[in-house]
This record gives C-alpha cells, sequence and structure tokens, in this order.
C-alpha cells in the first residue's frame, strides 16, 4: 500500500477506493471520464454537460460544456463522504457556487446530509450529471459572491447546509 505523507488512511478506505477505481475503470458512468487518480486518495473526473433538456422544448443547459470535478477522499471513506468539489470555472447552477462547493445533500453526513456507504464515486458523478440535466434556471446561488468570500480556503465539507430545494 502507498504512504500518503501526512495521513493514514485505513486498510478498509484503501481497499474500497481500489474497488471503486476498478469497477470505474471498467464501466465509466455515461459523460464521465477519470482524469487522474494519482494519488489514489485524490481523484479528478471530467464530466460533459448533459445533452439533455430537462423537458421537451426546454433548452439544453449544459450542452457542449465540460467540467472538472476533484473528489479528495478522508482518512475514513466510506463511513464518511469524500470531499467532493468542482474546479472553478464550476458549472453556472443554483446549487453550485462559484468556488465550486456543490450543495447537494448525498454529499455530506451529519444532521442535513444524506451520504450512505452504499454510494460510491461512480454515483456521485451521475448525480452530479442528472443535477445539472434537471436545472432549469442557469443561475449562481443566492449569496454566492458573500458565500465565496467568507468560505475561501475551507471545505465545503465545514458548511452547515439546509437542503430545503429538491427542484433542480
Amino acid at each position: 500500500m502507498a504512504q500518503f505523507p501526512g495521513r493514514s488512511p485505513t486498510s478498509v478506505a484503501m481497499r474500497r477506493i481500489q474497488s471503486e477505481l476498478n469497477e470505474w475503470l471498467l464501466h465509466p458512468p455515461e459523460g464521465c471520464r477519470l482524469e487522474s487518480f494519482e494519488p489514489l486518495l485524490n481523484w479528478v473526473i471530467m464530466i460533459q454537460g448533459p445533452e439533455s433538456a430537462p423537458a421537451p422544448g426546454l433548452p439544453r443547459l449544459y450542452d457542449g460544456e465540460v467540467f472538472r470535478l476533484a473528489i479528495n477522499f478522508g482518512d475514513h471513506y466510506p463511513l464518511e463522504p469524500p470531499e467532493v468539489l468542482f474546479i472553478p470555472p464550476s458549472p453556472v447552477h443554483p446549487h453550485i457556487y462559484s468556488n465550486g462547493h456543490i450543495c447537494l445533500d448525498i454529499l455530506y453526513d451529519g444532521r442535513n446530509g444524506g451520504w450512505s456507504p452504499a454510494l460510491t464515486v461512480n454515483k456521485i458523478a451521475l448525480s452530479l450529471r442528472s443535477m445539472l440535466a434537471s436545472n432549469t434556471n442557469k443561475a449562481r446561488p443566492a449569496g454566492d459572491l458573500d458565500y465565496c468570500q467568507r468560505t475561501r480556503g475551507r471545505s465545503p465539507k465545514q458548511t452547515n447546509w439546509e437542503f430545503d430545494d429538491d427542484k433542480v
């Protein structure tokens, strides 16, 4: 097992991450490509904007766009969710801040989060593409600039998210 300076991931975490990597390489999610996974605890994924519209007659808001997603696994993955954020420039979306932080319950555990160890990076990528595909309003979240200034350099996992909008 490779050694990571300053980190000591559990053997459970390393086995799970390696298993997910193998699954990804065999069956990558549609519209997604693994750009890098070195070191193993830090992945970068390329996500193509969905070609589909949220409903007939509505525009395809992200068609032709490509985004980069950073996945940083913690030492206790999968019991704790990975840190997931878009590498700026992030998609313009009501639940994605311009600093790449994503307001999506499955990315967080705790009182307001919906993380489950049954989730995988493959499922996270599919959820994010689905979130983009279902959007009808290409706009930043309310308070984007203020939020980004307050959270400069912080992990999105340090935000106390309120998940109350399931429409986009």
